[in-house]
């Protein structure tokens, strides 16, 4: 197999014109091409508004070494056109050590899904233990709690099958290097389940929260169609420990299940679960996160910005990442953009209120959020405490809620830079806004219609500058002031800004060892990200995939031995 980089094309190009420019990169007649593989799209917009996509490709052909001896002589090409073994991803054998009683996994966002899944694929049939409701349920009821604001905290936006991100955008790209094929794993595993096909090329994969519900739903069938079991409405109150090994754990405080494996893909919002483990002596840190604003913006100023043209046609709607680092020292960055989306109220506890940001597959909303975030520390906390960062984070939940009566409180971003303008002027607090809609300055852009707010869930006009803490707010208005160089009007007066922003990723860590266990429990699988070892959809599934691989190099499931027996 040979694999081709930078194949440049424009966007309106056709299938057969992308075969035949790989077949002019390589020098042979294009009916020579037996198979070509996109592994990778994206888009070059150097030239806007003339844009072309970048591909790269994997082939096979006949004379593969010929081919290949003749590019390394090509002019100009031969960086492009390399010979690719192709890496497939492959579970590890089972075991020597025979399991008691099967695994148990706590939660069912990616993590603990995909661990689930992979485990039952190979014969272990674990018990999934999830304390919201399954995700068709679970929709009625966010869709309800948007409508009336009467808060479910048993089935929210996190809360749930499919965890967290079943409300985003369903964005699967990562960081993560793929050396041993679990990135494509998890995309394929996607598309087997009824993601779109173009995931496992496309340089920012996306679901959709639309399709994303019934992906989730579909695994989860399949989880138990291969003899693995899913329980909902059944929170883990504790774990049952035994000579410092995990003995089992109790449901809803009533009802005991034992196991020795106990995967914990709790999620970054399972505060309580957080306590009873601390009270367990479950050795824990506080950890770094981020916390900010939603911001809003034209999608088609975003377009203009990204493509050159307001209309992205077939593209879809342009994203964006900005970063910045501030002269405190703090980062300021995006975080979870949703091209065309929506700002969602994503609270999980009585009079708490977080917000994220989702769209749908079609990503057509009228508006472009993104998160902007300004980096925190344990230092910031006030406290070394290893749930401090989980009291800082209600502490600012809590003022958000206040602010405006549990409704998102949402504001200019021109009047937020004053009142923290003038607040680090005076040295004092900053003063009330009083106005709903605040009078327009000179925005600097051709387009000064107002940007109407697209939330889920009731808003209210009031004043954010409040919520973070000062030296938070001063970079995150320096942090605005440096986009809005990077993309004309980032920084307009009336951009949208809605909070609090508080869930970007776990404060804490669960310490695990090499083994993926963890250093104070044998048996003791913290996993993904509530755990502090992911950062969005595709790295927790990774993580989860990761667990999964280590009870099975080290543990036998009961049916493989009882066939043995046999």
């Amino acid at each position: 197999m040979i694999r081709v980089t930078q194949v440049k094309l424009r966007t309106e190009h056709t299938q057969e014109q992308l075969s035949k420019r790989v077949a002019e990169l390589l020098r042979v007649p294009v009916q020579n091409i037996q198979k070509l593989e996109i592994q990778r799209q994206s888009i070059d917009a150097r030239k806007k508004p003339e844009l072309f996509y970048s591909y790269t490709v994997d082939v096979e052909l006949n004379n593969e070494d010929k081919v290949l001896k003749k590019a390394a002589h090509g002019k100009g090409v031969s960086g492009q056109i390399k010979k690719m073994t192709d890496v497939s991803y492959c579970f590890p054998k089972s075991g020597q050590v025979v399991q008691k009683h099967p695994t148990v996994i706590v939660g069912i966002g990616p993590a603990g899904l995909f661990c689930g899944y992979f485990l039952a694929l190979h014969g272990y049939r674990p018990i999934l233990l999830e304390r919201g409701r399954d995700v068709e349920s679970r929709l009625q009821d966010v869709e309800r709690f948007w409508q009336t604001g009467i808060l479910d905290p048993v089935s929210n936006v996190q809360f749930g099958e499919g965890g967290a991100g079943t409300f985003s955008d369903g964005k699967l790209n990562t960081l993560v290097k793929d050396k041993d094929g679990r990135n494509r794993a998890v995309l394929e595993t996607f598309v087997h389940f009824g993601a779109k096909g173009s995931i496992l090329y496309e340089a920012k994969p996306h679901i959709g929260t639309d399709v994303l519900g019934h992906v989730v739903k579909a695994m989860r069938k399949e989880i138990i169609r291969l003899g693995g079991e899913v329980h909902f409405e059944s929170q883990v109150t504790e774990v049952l420990i035994k000579n410092g090994a995990v003995n089992g754990v109790m449901i809803n405080g009533e009802r005991e299940l034992p196991c020795e494996q106990l995967v914990l893909a709790i999620g970054h919002s399972a505060r309580d679960t957080f306590f009873m483990l601390q009270e367990k002596q479950v050795p824990m840190e506080a950890k770094s996160f981020a916390v900010g604003f939603r911001v809003e913006h034209p999608q088609e100023m975003i377009n203009l910005s990204q493509y050159g043209v307001k209309e992205s046609g077939k593209l879809g709607a342009a994203a964006y990442k900005v970063t910045a680092k501030t002269s405190s020292g703090r980062g300021v960055y995006s975080f979870c953009m949703c091209p065309g989306g929506y700002v969602v109220n994503a609270s999980s506890e009585e009079g708490h209120l977080a917000v994220n940001g989702m769209s749908y597959s079609g990503r057509d909303g009228v508006n472009a959020n993104s998160a902007i975030i300004v980096s925190v520390t344990p230092q910031d906390y006030g406290s070394d405490e290893p749930l401090s960062g989980i009291a800082f984070q209600r502490k600012l939940e809590e003022k958000a809620y206040r602010l405006a009566k549990g409704k998102i409180p949402v504001q200019r971003y021109g009047d937020f830079r004053e009142a923290v303008k003038g607040s680090a002027k005076s040295g004092a607090e900053p003063e009330k806004i009083k106005a709903m809609q605040p009078a327009d300055d000179n925005l600097k852009i051709a387009d000064t219609s107002r940007i109407t707010p697209q939330c889920k869930g009731d808003y209210e006009w009031a004043d954010l500058s409040s919520i973070l803490p000062e030296e938070c707010n001063q970079a995150f208005v320096e942090g605005m002031e440096v986009f809005g160089r990077q993309i004309k009007g980032f920084d307009r007066s009336d951009t949208v800004l809605l909070g609090v922003e508080s869930r970007t990723s776990s404060p804490v860590r669960i310490c695990r060892g090499e083994n993926l266990q963890s250093d104070g429990v044998r048996g003791l699988y913290p996993c993904g990200e509530g755990a502090g070892y992911a950062g969005g959809i595709t790295s927790a599934a990774m993580d989860g995939i990761r667990v999964a691989e280590k009870i099975a190099e080290e543990f036998q499931c009961m049916d493989k031995t009882m066939e043995k027996e046999k």
